[in-house]
């Protein structure tokens, strides 16, 4: 199968979007709209009592503070900048406090001014772009739910849409909660086995004493309490999908029954003599460098080249915080339909607030604290206060 080729659309205006001055714009700063225009920008003008305008608004530019807190709950996810002539400490303080993204000042020069909302209006915009380039992604793709556009995901993406149709044993490695059940649930959904079944088991978090029967299935009889046979997950993901996660925490003993069944395609179960064979995909996953554990001694090398006939490796999200925005967007919307609360979206404030944090638990920690900012939202945006992250030191709206 050929990878299929992308085409993404491009926008007819300006690539910089769009600039809502709220008239009047101060003397001092009469120069803008031309000097915004060079940078590639589009100007659009409002009255203070104007709700609606332009369409994908980048940034929006006042000279009165005291319209920060109005623009801000027309265009909560919208940087507003406060362009002022020589603006006082007071002023600033005044301005942050009720929302502003930034204030730029004649006195430091228009040309500065225009190049730091221009910056501005830019990532706003390209924010919107991302969007559209991950419903792109998707659709040329059909991984529905791994969302990302940084060139690390848009990769993994390539590689999967390419190895899916296959029956190739794939290895995902990645930290955890960077999404790698999500992605073997996908190549499994694009596999010639999607109507088969998809077999979870999750290595790491059943005992070894059980890890066998779980694996292999067991006769009647095998052991006390063994009233029934039962199959197991290689009998279970027949003409379907075995994701085996957290492979890395196989015991020795566990290895060596694994790669059999690899390299044979039969199974024993506990208790029994006959041979069953089995017919599934093996996608296979861990956090753990199964390299070093090969040169440690600890994981089998035969076994680690039977798993890792294709290997994708998820980044962590702080290597790919350009698809924070893109990760927000696509949490809020599922919280917002389970809560049914009418959660729109996410200020810049948050958005800066989240970008601030590590990430240790990666899409996964994300996604809880997203989760919990919109049961936390008063109204229709989450705002910085809402954001509670674990780890962080101080209350809700510290």
């Amino acid at each position: 199968m050929t990878a299929p080729q992308l085409r993404l659309a491009t926008s007819s205006g300006p690539a910089g979007g769009t600039v809502l001055l709220v008239s009047p714009v101060g003397e001092a700063f009469q120069d803008l709209p031309a000097l915004l225009e060079r940078e590639g920008l589009r100007v659009t003008y409002a009255t203070p009592e104007d709700r609606c305008g332009a369409e994908r608004v980048g940034a929006v530019v006042t000279s009165r503070v005291e319209q920060v807190a109005s623009l801000r709950a027309t265009w909560p996810a919208v940087p507003v900048v406060v362009a002022l002539g020589v603006p006082t400490v007071s002023e600033v303080v005044e301005a942050v406090r009720a929302g502003a993204t930034d204030v730029v000042a004649a006195a430091d020069g228009v040309e500065a001014a225009a190049r730091r909302i221009r910056d501005l209006a830019r990532v706003r915009t390209e924010r919107d772009g991302q969007r559209q380039l991950q419903q792109d992604l998707a659709r040329a793709y059909r991984f529905e739910g791994v969302v990302g556009n940084s060139p690390a995901m848009h990769e993994v993406l390539r590689i999967a849409s390419i190895v899916a149709p296959t029956d190739a044993t794939v290895l995902l490695t990645g930290e955890s909660g960077t999404g790698k059940e999500l992605v073997a649930r996908s190549i499994h959904l694009q596999s010639r086995r999607a109507g088969g079944p998809l077999v979870v088991l999750h290595c790491g978090a059943v005992p070894e004493t059980l890890l066998e029967t779980e694996l292999f299935g067991h006769e009647k009889g095998a052991y006390t309490h063994a009233l029934h046979a039962r199959p197991g997950k290689f009998e279970q993901a027949s003409e379907g999908t075995l994701f085996l996660d957290e492979v890395g925490d196989m015991s020795p003993r566990m290895q060596v029954k694994l790669l059999r069944v690899l390299q044979e395609r039969v199974v024993e179960r506990v208790g029994g003599s006959r041979p069953v064979r089995v017919d599934c995909r093996i996608v296979a996953a861990t956090n753990r460098d199964l390299r070093q554990m090969v040169r440690e001694g600890t994981f089998r090398e035969d076994l680690y080249y039977r798993l890792n006939v294709v290997s994708l490796h998820l980044p962590p999200l702080r290597e790919r915080l350009e698809d924070l925005p893109l990760l927000v967007d696509f949490f809020v919307e599922k919280y917002r339909r389970q809560t049914g609360k009418p959660v729109r979206g996410v200020t810049e404030a948050a958005l800066r607030k989240l970008r601030e944090h590590p990430w240790p638990g990666n899409v996964r920690e994300l996604e809880a604290t997203v989760h919990r900012a919109v049961i936390l939202a008063q109204g229709e945006w989450i705002d910085a206060a809402d954001v509670v992250v674990d780890g962080w030191l101080g209350a809700r709206g510290a």
